[in-house]
C-alpha cells in the first residue's frame, strides 16, 4: 500500500498514523499548526474503556498511557445552585474512565511515530478529485500532494469532507465559555472545596457550571450557555473582567463557591461555540477518501468526541491492514461499521443536550445517576 494521506494531526489523525505504523503500514500527517506546541490542547479527557482505551491498544501504548493517567480525577460531585453537595462519587480506582491531559495524550503519539511522520505548517487550501480514487491536496503554502489514499481527520471545518458531503455544521444551541483558576487550593480555597478532587457539575435549565481538577492544582471552569451566537457577540470578549462579570450574571443568586468559579478566573474567559453535523450524517462510498473524527461525525461536547476520533482510527487502520490488497473494501467496511456507531453517540448526546437545555434541575441529574425515581 502506498503512503496513508492524512489531513489534521489531533488525536484521530496521530492515533491512526501509530495504528497504522503498528501495521507496517506508512502514512504522512499533514497539520496546518506550525509546531506541536503553537497552541494550547485544551484539559482533561476521560479515556474511555469501551473506545478510547481500545484504540491505544490497538496502538500498542496502554502502558505509556497508563503513566498519564491523574490519580482521583474520576470523583465526580453534583451540587444545587445553593451549594449543596446532591451526589459524590468517590474515585476507587475501578472506573473506566480515567482522567489525563490532552496535550500529554497528544505528545505521547507524535513521540510514538517515526521522525518526519507529520509535516508542520501545512495549512489545506483545497482537495480536489483526480479521478480513479486519487486526489490532489493544495496547501496555502503553494505546495501540492497527491494521494492514493486521503483521510480527514481535520475537524469541524474540515477541507476533505466536500469530497464526500455537503453538510456544513450548523450551531448547537450552546456555547462553553472555558476559565482557569491557578494555584487552588492556596489562592481559591472555597471554590477548590466545592469541586473537590475530580469534577463537579451544578445544572439548573438552559445553564450549567461544569468544573475539572486538572494537574498542577488547576481548576478547569466550563459555563456552558444555552443562548444563540447573538447573546455572545453582544459581549466585549477583550474586556476580561466585563465579561466575567456579564457572564456571573447569568447566575445570580448561586452560591459563592461557585460563582467564584467563573468571577475569580486566572484567565481570559474564552468563548467555545458548540457546532453538529446533522445526527444521521453519513455519505456514499467515493474511491481514496473517508474521514474520521469530528470530520465525519461533528456533536456538541459529550465526553465522547476524542475517543470516537480514536476508535475510527484504530477501526480504519485496521481495516486496511485486513485488506491490504484491497483499499475500497477496507474503507467500506470502516465506513459499515462507523455510521451507526457515531449516529447512536450523537443521538444520545442530543438527547442529554434537551435535558438540560430544558427543565432538568440538579436532583434530576441525581436521580439519572443513581437511577433514583
Amino acid at each position: 500500500m502506498n503512503t496513508v494521506t492524512i489531513i489534521g494531526a489531533g488525536l484521530g489523525g496521530l492515533t491512526l498514523a501509530r495504528v497504522l505504523h503498528v501495521h507496517g503500514i506508512p502514512a504522512t500527517v499533514y497539520e496546518a499548526e506550525a509546531s506541536p506546541g503553537a497552541r494550547a490542547q485544551g484539559g482533561m479527557l476521560d479515556i474511555h474503556d469501551y473506545n478510547g482505551q481500545i484504540a491505544l491498544e490497538a496502538a500498542e501504548l496502554m502502558a505509556e498511557f497508563s503513566g498519564l493517567i491523574l490519580d482521583g480525577r474520576q470523583q465526580m460531585r453534583v451540587l444545587d445552585p445553593d451549594g449543596t453537595v446532591l451526589l459524590d462519587q468517590p474515585d476507587d480506582g475501578t472506573g473506566g474512565r480515567p482522567e489525563v491531559q490532552r496535550g500529554e495524550l497528544r505528545q505521547l503519539l507524535l513521540d510514538s511515530l517515526p521522525a518526519g511522520t507529520v509535516r508542520w505548517g501545512a495549512k489545506v487550501a483545497d482537495a480536489r478529485s483526480l479521478g480513479d480514487g486519487r486526489h490532489e491536496v493544495s496547501f496555502t503554502d503553494g505546495s501540492v500532494v497527491v494521494s492514493d489514499l486521503l483521510v480527514g481527520a481535520d475537524g469541524a471545518w474540515s477541507r476533505v469532507r466536500p469530497l464526500l458531503s455537503s453538510a456544513v455544521p450548523e450551531y448547537a444551541g450552546t456555547s462553553f465559555v472555558e476559565i482557569y483558576l491557578h494555584n487552588a487550593d492556596t489562592r481559591h480555597p472555597a471554590a477548590a472545596k466545592a469541586v473537590g478532587g475530580g469534577s463537579l457539575i451544578a445544572p439548573a435549565p438552559g445553564r450549567e457550571i461544569h468544573a475539572h481538577r486538572e494537574s498542577g492544582d488547576t481548576l478547569h471552569t466550563y459555563v456552558v450557555l444555552t443562548r444563540p451566537q447573538e447573546w455572545f457577540a453582544a459581549i466585549d470578549f477583550t474586556d476580561t473582567a466585563a465579561t466575567a462579570a456579564r457572564i456571573a450574571r447569568e447566575f445570580d443568586g448561586w452560591a459563592p463557591e461557585l460563582t467564584a468559579l467563573i468571577t475569580d478566573g486566572d484567565t481570559a474567559p474564552l468563548l467555545r461555540p458548540h457546532f453538529t453535523l446533522p445526527h444521521d450524517h453519513h455519505w456514499d462510498r467515493v474511491p481514496g477518501v473517508t474521514l474520521i473524527g469530528d470530520a465525519a461525525h461533528l456533536m456538541p461536547p459529550n465526553g465522547e468526541g476524542a475517543n470516537l476520533a480514536m476508535l475510527d482510527a484504530a477501526r480504519l487502520a485496521q481495516a486496511l491492514a485486513a485488506h491490504s490488497g484491497n483499499v475500497e473494501k477496507a474503507l467500506s467496511e470502516y465506513e459499515h461499521e462507523m455510521f451507526p456507531r457515531s449516529q447512536a453517540v450523537a443521538a444520545e448526546g442530543a438527547e442529554m443536550q434537551q435535558l438540560f437545555a430544558g427543565s432538568t434541575s440538579a436532583r434530576d441529574l441525581v436521580a439519572m445517576f443513581t437511577g433514583a425515581e
